[in-house]
C-alpha cells in the first residue's frame, strides 16, 4: 500500500510538470503593433502648402492625415509637456498626453495666402468619440513650419510616415495606437 501511494504522487508530479508550462516573458503586441513613443522626424522641406486636416478611427489605432499640396514634407512627431508654436504660448489641449505635430510645409502659398484655416483652431477635427484622440488644434505657421497639436487619451505608442498621392500631392499620416 506504502508503494502504491509513493508510485501515485510520483505519477501526480510527474504530470503536474508536464503541464505547468514557463510564461513567455512578453505577451504578443497589441494588433501587432509594435511602434514606440519615441519621436518620429524626417528632415525633409517643401514649399508645398498644407491644405487639409482629418481623421480616422481604425480597429487598433486613431489616424490623423495632414494633406500638403505637393510632396516632400518632413516633419518632427513627439510628446511634449506641452504644445508650443512660434509665439512661445502654449496651446492647452483635453487628453492624459499631447503631442506636437510639426510639418516642415507652410500653411499659405507663394503669395502668403492661406491654403489651411479651420474655422476653429483649436477644435482643427473633430475627434468626438475617438478611442484615443481627444483633440486636433491648428497652433500656427511660420516660415515653412506648420504646428498641430494633437491631445489624446494616454501617451501610447505611435508611428509616422509619408504617402504620396493622390496626384501630386501627398499625405502625412500619424497613427495613435488605442492601447500599448
Amino acid at each position: 500500500m506504502h508503494t502504491l501511494r509513493a508510485l501515485l504522487a510520483s505519477l501526480l508530479l510527474i504530470v503536474g510538470f508536464g503541464l505547468v508550462v514557463p510564461s513567455s516573458a512578453s505577451a504578443a503586441p497589441y494588433c501587432g503593433i509594435t511602434w514606440g513613443s519615441l519621436a518620429k522626424t524626417s528632415t525633409a522641406q517643401t514649399s508645398a502648402p498644407v491644405v487639409n486636416v482629418r481623421a480616422g478611427r481604425h480597429a487598433c489605432f486613431d489616424r490623423l492625415v495632414i494633406d500638403v499640396r505637393g510632396k516632400g514634407a518632413g516633419y518632427t512627431v513627439r510628446y511634449v509637456s506641452a504644445v508650443v508654436g512660434t509665439s512661445g504660448l502654449a496651446t492647452p489641449l483635453r487628453g492624459g498626453a499631447d503631442i506636437q505635430v510639426t510639418v516642415n510645409a507652410p500653411a499659405q502659398d507663394g503669395r502668403g495666402n492661406a491654403t489651411y484655416r479651420p474655422t476653429v483652431r483649436s477644435e482643427a477635427v473633430n475627434v468626438a468619440g475617438f478611442t484615443t484622440f481627444r483633440q486636433v488644434a491648428y497652433v500656427d505657421s511660420f516660415e515653412s513650419r506648420t504646428t498641430f497639436g494633437l491631445g489624446v487619451r494616454a501617451r501610447l505608442p505611435f508611428r509616422v510616415f509619408s504617402l504620396d498621392g493622390p496626384g501630386t500631392s501627398s499625405r502625412l499620416v500619424i497613427d495613435v495606437a488605442h492601447r500599448w
